[in-house]
């Protein structure tokens, strides 16, 4: 085991300190500590110098992959590159010492920038107005599905309890929809990847509370049908629900309310720049068209606005605000020119791989992708070199694996997204390391079953981890 790889408790001798109070005299009941909190003895702490804590935590870091230190085909999903001007501007003193329970009075600055968010938001989009409140993508699904029951109460209709939700869906869709106490019913993909018009026929009845879609879906692919789906939606009553999961390439291009959209939520830390990692932070703003305004979720400060129907509280206070304050920065430093290349340059990038790439990976569906693309494994097969393979051999030369065995209409899915910020050489070497594999996997298969080789840790077993995690240093 090499010196940094040791825990922290490993590296403790007894004797050793990282700091001093000094020689100052305290005096006991001057610490007012209630006599039921205090302890009998000292905690077992680790005892280590200043200079072993910095390096053991330093080494540590090195050990990690990040998208300042190195490529994340997975994309705008969790790691597209954060300008480190968002997080000069949301660091500063008049941000970052708010509270969200002081006076309105004194926060003018705070809620100015929530307003031109949601005014640039509803711009990008299409979409009348927005909620900030949401604190996550999955918490956005949840208050735009409490949108849709509420808009279906209000006018009575109690028996829209089902929504639509394609093959091809995120996993948060159903289980969103569930939570809600909607039922899930599913709609066929045709041999293309996208929706089964057919099939969408025979699901619409006047139980349908709407449907809920990616586009482009999870494939990458545009839903060409879309305005046909919106017109066969609306027409049975029902709503559509636009997941933003995806949004990245329509960015300046394509405004979900222009398809026919009635709600949507936005991923500020997928298509906005905003950190993502880790389980958050997060931010889910979403928006809605006209008729769905009086709707949108109040957070418990607000003032009643007359003539609203909310359908309720989604959040204590106004969300993630250090969030929405660098999407903003990030919306401000394109301008309305640049925000238009962002769709544009994800599209071109991620084709470029796809058409560089085919001839050694399998590609189910060779249409022109959007801002991510599905090979189902290796070309070549013969030698059982999997997609799990592939994604730990990657490692070994440097790079991070795209999202794998997702989605689930391919049982080898290898799903790229490059997102817009990647230069061409970067993307040059991620394919002639892709290739590279593809070669090993065929005249030297051991190689890449075995990867990764060069890493501190080598596989785990991811299930046990999580069914079963080691959280205390101390065996139980």
């Amino acid at each position: 085991m090499r010196y940094y790889d040791k825990l922290i408790f490993e590296l403790s001798h007894p004797g050793r300190q990282a700091y001093t109070l000094g020689c100052r005299d305290w005096e006991e009941s001057s610490l007012n500590i209630p006599e039921n909190l205090a302890r009998d003895c000292a905690p077992a702490l680790p005892e280590v110098s200043e200079l072993d804590v910095v390096r053991h935590y330093t080494n540590l870091s090195q050990m990690n992959f990040g998208v300042d230190t190195g490529f994340y085909p997975l994309g705008s999903c969790t790691m597209k590159y954060n300008p480190k001007i968002n997080e000069e501007i949301s660091s500063l003193p008049s941000f970052s010492h708010l509270h969200p329970l002081q006076d309105e009075s004194t926060a003018q600055g705070a809620m100015e920038v929530e307003d031109l968010l949601k005014k640039y938001l509803s711009a990008i989009t299409g979409m009348a107005g927005f909620t900030l409140n949401p604190c996550a993508g999955a918490h956005g699904e949840l208050t735009g599905l409490m949108i849709m029951r509420k808009y279906h109460i209000a006018r009575g209709d109690f028996g829209r309890t089902k929504v639509i939700v394609p093959d091809s869906a995120h996993g948060t869709n159903p289980a969103s929809a569930t939570v809600c106490g909607l039922q899930v019913i599913q709609v066929k993909s045709r041999p293309d990847g996208r929706i089964d018009v057919a099939d969408l026929d025979a699901l619409l009845d006047e139980t349908v509370a709407g449907i809920m879609m990616t586009n482009p879906n999870t494939l990458g692919l545009f839903e060409k049908d879309v305005l046909e789906i919106a017109e066969k939606v609306h027409s049975c009553g029902g709503l559509l629900y636009y997941d933003g999961a995806n949004m990245n390439p329509l960015i300046g291009v394509a405004r979900p309310g222009d398809m026919g959209f009635d709600i949507l939520h936005l991923n500020l830390h997928k298509s906005f720049s905003t950190p993502h990692g880790g389980g958050g932070p997060g931010s889910g703003p979403v928006g809605v068209a006209a008729h769905l305004v009086k709707h949108l979720p109040v957070s418990p400060l607000d003032a009643p606005v007359p003539g609203s129907d909310p359908a309720g509280s989604v959040n204590a206070y106004h969300g993630n605000f250090a969030v929405c304050m660098k999407a903003l920065a990030y919306i401000l430093m394109l301008g309305r020119q640049n925000v238009k290349m962002v769709g544009p340059l994800a599209v071109l990038n991620a084709n470029y791989i796809k058409e560089s790439l085919k001839d050694c990976y399998e590609l189910p569906i060779g249409d022109v992708c959007k801002h991510e693309f599905v090979f189902d494994g290796l070309k070549d097969k013969s030698t059982a070199v999997t997609t799990l393979d592939v994604a730990k051999r990657l490692l070994d030369y440097g790079f991070h694996a795209p999202t794998i065995y997702f989605p689930l209409l391919f049982h080898q899915a290898i799903m790229i997204e490059p997102t817009e910020t990647e230069s061409l050489e970067t993307i040059d070497s991620f394919i002639e390391v892709m290739r590279t594999i593809a070669r090993e996997a065929s005249e030297n298969p051991d190689i890449v079953k075995n990867a990764p080789s060069t890493t501190p840790v080598r596989r785990l077993d991811e299930t046990g981890a999580a069914r079963d995690p080691k959280l205390n240093y101390y065996e139980s």
